[in-house]
């Protein structure tokens, strides 16, 4: 039989405690749920599980939804037997005439227990709270604030436990809940997070039985693909197997990389990019200092001293000198995938915030990634934004420092924050506990350099450019060349090769002829000055890049 979740343990223990009986249960509540079914388990919604998991004692079990209305899942006979229903022709479904009726059988319970010592144990369940108690700041609307306020009251009577009675409030986001309710000190808030490696386990087996083409490859271990789909929820991976059996499709080792990054980014609904990368730092070109640290940090992750990790990375630099490239290339050599944050700003209210949780419960289902944020003094708000944006880019700032600084997530979930503008982020989140170590990016400043990053590109691509053509191209290549603009001067360079069919040093030189500086140099040495002033370690900064901002 599957273990329960810890989720599910904690609502128990609260509520055989007298801690707790409202409780609201937010995040991944639209999941399938590995629900206990005769010593085994099978596949099930949320509501399934609350049913046959958790309130399996209680007599009574009502239930509303916005569009279906109030249900009586468990004894309709003993509800019928109370006069309050007797009155209504069929169960209200408006929202505040059907939290009054809850409201008001929760009392006939309790004052039933006072008159004859007998009252069925009951529980309600509001599922789609967001949706009939949504957080709308300042709204003047009372039937909207009574029905938040009746709801507030299930949260702040203490009475709940005493007459064996329980109240779920189930919301997708506790963002999206009213902020009466959501804001109750009283009420015990619960987060389902996306399943993790032993439920996905637990869930492959279950599944196995009704695809077992689906899991030909893996007839003798069912749930071993189990870590490489950690951050999918189980709704999708079932009917990623339907289909694969249907199709009579086998799912293959090699197949689960790209079927994890399908699967997790159309779970998030494409807040997040998710990368499993197939490069690594011997693919970046040059800053040896930096490469030898990096290493290093790795080196302890593997070995599990977490403690000695940094929490986070600053990457700073101008434009074009490879920020992200160099975070796609760390998590390659640490064999962990790269989220990076997007599109998670919205203009409705709560919708930011909302987006944001979702995308932190995935972070923590993945286990050990690396989460990039680019151009973070634009993305990760601000602390005083003033009224512009409602207080949203605020909370963005509070939601995501409070994430960074989690000593929890130390060697789990490591920070890549990348920026040509660090002085334009927050101090408090560049901070040591969020941003540990500040590593500075800088363009080429010799021709020799240059031509060193430039040759190397070309390799890559195929052609051939000898070193001794150093003296005739030396003139033509700028002092300051990023790895961005070398990337193009290459990629120039091999089209003239293919198109002109000329030498790979005829093409370069032609490139380099016409090359014009992608960014103005003096907000390229403006850029630099920053980054450098912001390296946490002297040797980050290489002599002739200390001895130039010196001059300039």
């Amino acid at each position: 039989m599957a273990e329960l979740p810890s989720w599910a343990r904690e609502v128990i223990a609260r509520y055989e405690s007298g801690t707790a009986g409202c409780f609201i249960l937010h995040g991944n509540i639209n999941d399938r749920v590995l629900v206990p079914a005769n010593g085994s388990a099978r596949l099930g919604r949320l509501n399934d599980f609350l049913l046959e998991a958790l309130l399996p004692r209680f007599e009574v079990v009502i239930s509303y939804e916005l569009g279906t209305g109030l249900r009586v899942e468990r004894g309709a006979a003993i509800v019928n037997e109370w006069s309050g229903a007797e009155k209504l022709e069929s169960y209200p479904t408006e929202p505040l005439k059907a939290v009054r009726f809850l409201t008001n059988y929760l009392i006939f319970c309790r004052n039933l227990k006072a008159i004859r010592s007998e009252a069925p144990r009951v529980a309600v369940v509001v599922r789609q709270a967001h949706l009939i108690a949504p957080a709308i700041p300042h709204a003047l609307n009372y039937e909207l604030n009574a029905l938040a306020s009746l709801l507030r009251s299930w949260a702040a009577d203490a009475q709940l436990t005493e007459h064996h009675q329980a109240a779920f409030l189930v919301a997708d986001h506790i963002n999206n809940l009213h902020p009466l309710v959501a804001g109750n000190p009283r009420i015990s808030a619960l987060q389902i997070p996306l399943p993790g490696e032993g439920e996905l386990r637990e869930a492959l087996r279950v599944l196995a039985k009704e695809c077992p083409e689906a899991f030909a490859e893996f007839r003798d271990d069912p749930g071993k693909p189990a870590p490489r789909l950690a951050g999918a929820t189980l709704a999708s991976v079932e009917v990623l197997l339907k289909r694969r059996q249907h199709d009579r499709a086998p799912l293959t080792p090699g197949d689960l990389g790209d079927l994890k990054k399908t699967l997790v980014e159309r779970d998030c609904e494409g807040l997040i990019e998710f990368v499993e990368p197939d490069r690594d730092l011997e693919d970046v070109i040059g800053i040896d200092t930096v490469k030898t640290r990096l290493r290093e940090d790795l080196a302890l992750w593997r070995e599990d001293a977490l403690q000695a990790l940094p929490m986070g990375y600053l990457f700073s630099g101008p434009v074009g000198t490879g920020k992200t490239y160099l975070a796609e290339c760390l998590a390659g050599e640490a064999g962990v995938p790269v989220v990076t944050l997007r599109n998670f700003r919205d203009r409705w209210v709560g919708s930011t915030e909302a987006n944001l949780e979702k995308i932190f419960a995935l972070l923590h289902a993945l286990g050990r990634c690396i989460v990039f944020v680019d151009e973070a003094d634009q993305a990760l708000g601000r602390r005083d934004a003033g009224s512009g944006d409602s207080g949203v880019s605020s909370r963005v700032y509070s939601m995501i420092a409070r994430e960074m600084s989690d000593p929890d997530n130390r060697g789990h979930l490591l920070w890549v924050l990348a920026s040509s503008r660090p002085d334009l982020i927050e101090i408090d989140l560049k901070r040591p506990g969020r941003v540990d170590v500040k590593i500075p990016l800088f363009p080429t400043t010799t021709p020799a350099e240059g031509f060193a990053l430039l040759r190397a590109l070309c390799r890559k691509r195929g052609l051939s450019v000898a070193q001794d053509a150093f003296k005739d191209l030396k003139n033509r290549i700028p002092d300051l060349l990023t790895p961005g603009a070398a990337e193009a001067l290459a990629v120039q360079c091999y089209r003239l090769v293919r198109i002109k069919e000329v030498d790979a040093v005829a093409a370069l030189r032609s490139c380099l002829e016409d090359y014009a500086p992608p960014v103005p140099l003096d907000i390229l040495r403006h850029q630099m000055r920053l980054a450098a002033e912001e390296s946490t370690e002297a040797s980050f900064v290489p002599a002739p890049i200390r001895k130039l901002l010196q001059e300039a």
